[in-house]
């Protein structure tokens, strides 16, 4: 899966989880997604589970960190990361 295909899902995981009424394609990349969209652990935990099922990884408790989680650019950075240690 191509980088710009891993951004696009992640964004779409973000607009399912908080049933934003946005299309996915207006979450930038870089968007800070607790300030800018309100993502809470509730709906962090609910995107990281639908990430392991979809790639097939697993995160570990060392994984989880405000910045590693912040944008979509760094969540898709992680999941390749996982991606390759599998």
């Amino acid at each position: 899966m191509s980088d710009a295909a891993l951004r696009e899902r992640v964004k779409e995981l973000v607009v399912e989880c908080l049933f934003l009424d946005v299309a996915p394609s207006s979450i930038n990349d870089d968007d800070n997604l607790m300030e800018v969209h309100g993502v809470d652990s509730v709906n962090l935990f609910e995107i990281v589970v639908a990430l392991e099922e979809d790639y097939g990884i697993s995160f570990e408790d060392e994984d989880f960190d405000v910045e590693t989680f912040s944008t979509v650019t760094s969540i898709a950075a992680l999941v390749e990361r996982k991606q390759a240690e599998a």
